[in-house]
Parts: C-alpha cells; structure tokens; sequence
C-alpha cells in the first residue's frame, strides 16, 4: 500500500480500520476530488502555517469545498500574521513534502512543535479522509477513529469555528 508505514502501524496499533483509495498523484485538493469523490467521506484541506516569527507552526484541517482567506484565518485563531510555511520546514516538522500535508505527519514530529486547528464542521462528519503521508493515496476513517488518532499524536488541537 501506497504512504508511510508509520500510518498504517499506528492505525493498526489503535485498531483503527480505514477505507483505501490508491490514484494518481494528487498535490491539490482539486485533484484529489478527481479520484476521491466515490469515497464516503468528507474529504478535507489541511494547510500547514508559521506565524510571523517563525517559531510557532500550524496544521489547520477543514472541509475540502471551504476557501478560507489568510487575513480571516489570523482573525479567527488569533495567532499574528500567518504565512504558508516553507517547504523546508514542512520537512523538519511534518516530514512532508508539499501536496502531501495530512494529520498523519503529526506522527513525525516527535517534540510535539506543530499546534492543529480543527473545522468544528467535521465534528459531523461520519468519516473524514486524507492522504497518507503520500499525496498517491487516501485513507477515510470515522471521525471518532481521527479523534483518538490526535490524541494518540500528543500535539495540541482544538475544534473551532474557521467559517
């Protein structure tokens, strides 16, 4: 199977069952829904920040079909200036290369660095999808799966309104 090993150890690990999609490569959203949109889930955006220093960094997971305006987004989670983070940087903390952003890099960082906002929107989401760690693959799981899953992760999160 198609992304890291590491995943599907940890899902195995905390008997989390998933749906697989293997497809061609998919860096955008846009894309993905391409080959995903037979998936029964809720397919989401993840979006990896640093704020203006350059200390903090930021996973922000919501619905796929939502836009959501940088100067909006600051307002909102009340973290300063935001920017995308590099690619170098998506490396360090996410062991991630861009069009693979996923929660499941949260499994590579093991000091805990990257703080995750939640769309409070896929609290009702049966089952939500992402790829794993590989931009050549999705995986759905049930929401209450992700939620344990962020758990077993030791970053911080929230839910919150992000639209």
């Amino acid at each position: 199977m198609i992304g890291q090993d590491k995943v599907y150890e940890v899902l195995k690990e905390l008997g989390i069952g998933y749906d697989y999609l293997e497809h061609p490569a998919a860096p955008t959203i846009e894309i993905a829904l391409q080959y995903c949109n037979n998936m029964d889930s809720t397919h989401c955006k993840n979006l990896f920040f640093r704020n203006h220093k350059g200390n903090r960094h930021y996973l922000v997971i919501f619905y796929c079909e939502q836009n959501l305006a940088i100067h909006e987004l600051e307002q909102r989670l009340r973290q300063g200036r935001l920017s995308f983070a590099s690619e170098q940087r998506m490396q360090k903390y996410l062991g991630l290369k861009p069009g693979s952003v996923s929660p499941f890099g949260l499994l590579n960082d093991t000091e805990h660095h990257v703080y995750v906002f939640l769309d409070e929107n896929l609290r009702k989401a049966p089952k939500v999808s992402f790829h794993p760690n590989d931009n050549r693959a999705s995986l759905a799981i049930k929401t209450e799966d992700f939620i344990r899953y962020m758990d077993f992760t030791g970053n911080g999160y929230e839910w919150t309104k992000l639209y």
